[in-house]
């Protein structure tokens, strides 16, 4: 047995452990400090940046500038338009992208970083809001800024307390509060979100039954009043092994399912109305429910088809090959 590999494993373990408490004491004391007087200045924030009707840029060099950029995809994929920002690129032509209708969300723990300086100013000179967050308020960016988020200060999580672990976790934790915010206040929903989301797994989640279903001709419905024989060959027509079976008013009496034949044909009942065979008060969906809510029923009522109704009347019909296609399964 390696007991020297085992030892090292032991304290990388260890190591990994101090990192995440150190980091952890950095967010407790963000949380408080947002009980306090952080708390007052990060309301103000959300209401600039609410108020907004250009873009949210946001900027920072170095790890903060790394913060910066995903902050700005936060605030993107959540309905604020924003863009990262680079200091050196604003000093070197791109400050003609900052408009007055715009804001500037700056990161830097020093609050000291030189390459910010050609920003703030044109910030200052064209009276573009800007919004700082630093640990350090009395500044040069802190003192430059519209409202400061004064951030607490924190000890690195490294054994130097140099290379930035805790502030950027901070920094990061800080921008989501002010997205998350933001979204609260615009009335942000999962269809919207999903707008911005449309790839991959999480797309597929916010797909609604509407975006699955199958509509028109393919929906396999017959009056009620035909005979099981008819009822048979309007369901071996479609390919879902089920047909709906509507009232005059167009409304879903039932459904016939295969179970539901072979009852009937076991009870000794032949050619007689479907409406003696079907099952009644069917499970159904509604064109806006989540396609995933839809899939949850089929597997608790261990079914493979919906009807999806609109005021009482079939609309629709989801398979759960359609949802296997749409990567929910």
């Amino acid at each position: 047995m390696d007991f020297t590999g085992a030892l090292e494993g032991s304290r990388d373990a260890l190591s990994a452990i101090e990192t995440v408490t150190c980091e952890l004491r950095g967010l407790q004391q963000l949380r408080d400090a947002l009980g306090g007087a952080l708390g007052e200045t990060f309301s103000t924030a959300v209401q600039v940046l609410a108020a907004v009707t250009g873009r949210i840029l946001v900027t920072g060099v170095g790890k903060s500038g790394h913060i910066a950029r995903k902050i700005a995809g936060t605030f993107a994929s959540t309905g604020r338009p924003a863009h990262f920002l680079h200091p050196a690129d604003a000093s070197h032509g791109d400050l003609g992208t900052v408009r007055p209708e715009d804001a500037v969300y700056a990161l830097s723990w020093s609050g000291e970083s030189a390459e910010l300086a050609d920003l703030l100013a044109y910030t200052r000179r064209f009276r573009v809001p800007l919004i700082a967050a630093t640990a350090c308020p009395d500044s040069t960016l802190g003192r430059a800024a519209d409202v400061t988020l004064a951030l607490p200060h924190a000890d690195e999580a490294c054994p130097d307390s140099l290379a930035p672990t805790t502030s950027t976790t901070m920094q990061l934790a800080l921008g989501d509060a002010l997205a998350v915010a933001l979204l609260a206040r615009s009335g942000f929903t999962a269809d919207d979100f999903r707008n911005y989301h449309p790839g991959g797994k999480l797309g597929s989640r916010l797909l609604r039954v509407r975006d699955l279903m199958h509509t028109g001709d393919e929906v396999p419905t017959v009056s009620a009043d035909v005979s099981l024989s008819e009822a048979i060959v309007r369901m071996t027509s479609g390919r879902f092994g089920v047909t709906g079976l509507i009232n005059a008013d167009g409304s879903l009496l039932g459904i016939l399912t295969d179970g539901d034949l072979r009852r009937a044909f076991n009870s000794g009942m032949h050619d007689r109305p479907a409406r003696e065979a079907m099952t009644r008060h069917p499970r159904t969906a509604e064109p806006e429910t989540l396609a995933t809510a839809a899939l949850a029923e089929m597997n608790e009522r261990r079914i493979t088809s919906l009807f999806v109704v609109e005021s009482g009347r079939p609309i629709g019909i989801l398979h759960i090959h359609d949802l296997l296609r749409a990567g929910l399964v």
